[in-house]
């Protein structure tokens, strides 16, 4: 019989706990619990270099956040490093996982539906998008189904979730259009700014004066319609736009790119 392995990872050790039993009775399944973030990536390397990997990651949509911040509505981004005391949700365990382990399938668990958010887990590589407390036969159901290739969402999700994605990739697309009409000296500056460098040292990379990058930065924020330096970073980053490579040689001197 071929075994499924399964990681439950929530920070509600009774209900990971509970779940993890549930799923243990069927006879296909092999199942372990992780209670945070930190643990479940270990679990998951762990697993891998034993050569026993799992197959589907079960991850509570709001994992660190009932602790912490009461309330607070957690953002998708990029697992750091870090101790059990991150703050890190969900869904950006899931982008994490994806990153690190393509093969796996990530299935979302939530408390109450939420297209923003089901989108979010879409995007980020999740599979699936299920209530947590659906029905065991459900649940395994999708978790069948996502080692399929299947995407699971809940029939009343899909309209919300296909507004959000057509959303999304509306503003992804203006935002490409709008990093296209800027010049290659003004993309360059932009990736600095994406980098996290200052004015100052803008100037010292690309060999400028700093009025001269004063000058390439009002032009960015102008063409790309914003007002802050943040704004125009949130912009580029839609757009695919990544930070300069600051460990890399420098740009080349003189004014071809100017």
């Amino acid at each position: 019989m071929v075994r499924i392995r399964v990681l439950v990872v929530d920070d509600h050790r009774i209900f990971a706990e509970s779940l993890a039993a549930a799923l243990a009775a069927e006879p296909d399944v092999d199942v372990s619990a992780a209670g945070s973030s930190p643990a479940a990536l270990r679990c998951l390397d762990r697993a891998a270099a034993e050569g026993r990997k799992f197959d589907v990651l079960l991850v509570d949509a709001d994992l660190g956040c009932h602790a912490h911040v009461p309330g607070a509505r957690p953002a998708a981004v990029p697992v750091p490093e870090g101790g059990e005391d991150g703050l890190v949700d969900g869904i950006s365990l899931v982008a994490g996982v994806r990153s690190g382990q393509p093969s796996v399938r990530t299935v979302v668990l939530a408390e109450k539906d939420d297209p923003r958010r089901a989108a979010l887990a879409l995007q980020a590589g999740a599979s699936g998008w299920v209530a947590k407390d659906c029905s065991l036969s459900r649940l395994l159901t999708v978790i069948r189904g996502v080692l399929r290739d299947e995407t699971h969402l809940p029939p009343a999700l899909l309209t919300g979730v296909l507004r959000e994605l057509t959303a999304a990739r509306k503003h992804r697309t203006e935002s490409e259009r709008l990093v296209e009409s800027l010049t290659p000296r003004e993309r360059e500056v932009l990736r600095c700014m994406v980098a996290g460098l200052g004015r100052k040292a803008v100037a010292e990379r690309l060999f400028l004066s700093p009025h001269t990058v004063r000058t390439h930065m009002q032009n960015v924020l102008g063409k790309l319609g914003v007002h802050s330096t943040l704004a125009a970073v949130a912009l580029a980053r839609r757009a695919g736009v990544g930070p300069v490579d600051l460990a890399g040689d420098v740009v080349e001197r003189g004014g071809q790119l100017a």
